[in-house]
């Protein structure tokens, strides 16, 4: 990738107003839509994988899987589930063979995690590396923080780690986990000096801001 990325524009100067309410609404009634066939048999092939045999570390959204196999080799204890609904983006980033404490998996994150909820998992780490923005104000649902599986997330527990090069959205999401946990987080600013993905270094290099918010959910 090259470091020409564009900076994140939208309508929006602040946290969108209606994110409390929306967030109150979701979590009084939660998400309920019956599980994809494939959704399922992708939990039960990352499930058979990991036989609960360490701490689980969860990569959402991890594309080509690059940052899978760095927090696989950063966390040798650890066993790393990298997802991506993508085919081809994992397609063309998986290595031959992975690491023996990795496994790369397509599936819809909406079903995954409340698959792995069902069962009772619990995490060691859970990071949503550069999500997309949706920067336009009318799309607040399209952004995790906004969707209706968001008030779950917290019980997966583990420690939660979101990065992204527009601030705002590190802003609506330290606010949304904040009003679920009843613990005020706040975004920083993060320098990275090995980047986990190839967005992150390219936005690094664009001369992009990026920020981090982290939140230990261990007692969610």
């Amino acid at each position: 990738m090259h470091a020409n990325s564009r900076f994140v524009t939208s309508n929006q100067t602040g946290p969108h107003e209606h994110l409390p309410v929306l967030l109150a609404r979701h979590r009084a009634h939660p998400f309920r839509k019956p599980f994809a066939d494939h959704n399922i048999a992708a939990w039960r092939e990352a499930r058979a994988a990991w036989q609960g045999r360490a701490p689980l570390v969860l990569d959402t959204g991890c594309g080509v899987g690059a940052s899978t196999l760095q927090l696989a080799a950063a966390r040798p204890d650890a066993f790393v589930i990298g997802v991506d609904q993508s085919l081809d983006r994992l397609a063309r980033g998986k290595p031959q063979p992975l690491p023996d404490n990795c496994i790369l998996v397509r599936a819809d994150l909406v079903d995954f995690w409340r698959l792995m909820l069902e069962d009772g998992t619990r995490l060691a780490e859970h990071w949503l590396l550069y999500p997309n923005p949706w920067p336009k104000a009318r799309h607040l649902q399209r952004r995790w923080h906004g969707h209706p599986v968001f008030p779950l997330l917290p019980h997966l527990g583990g420690m939660m780690e979101l990065r992204t090069n527009w601030a705002l959205y590190a802003e609506e999401h330290a606010l949304a986990l904040s009003l679920l946990i009843g613990r005020t987080l706040r975004p920083e600013r993060w320098h990275p000096q090995t980047c986990l993905t190839p967005f992150e270094r390219k936005y690094r290099d664009s001369g992009h801001a990026l920020w981090r918010v982290r939140a230990d959910l261990a007692g969610a």
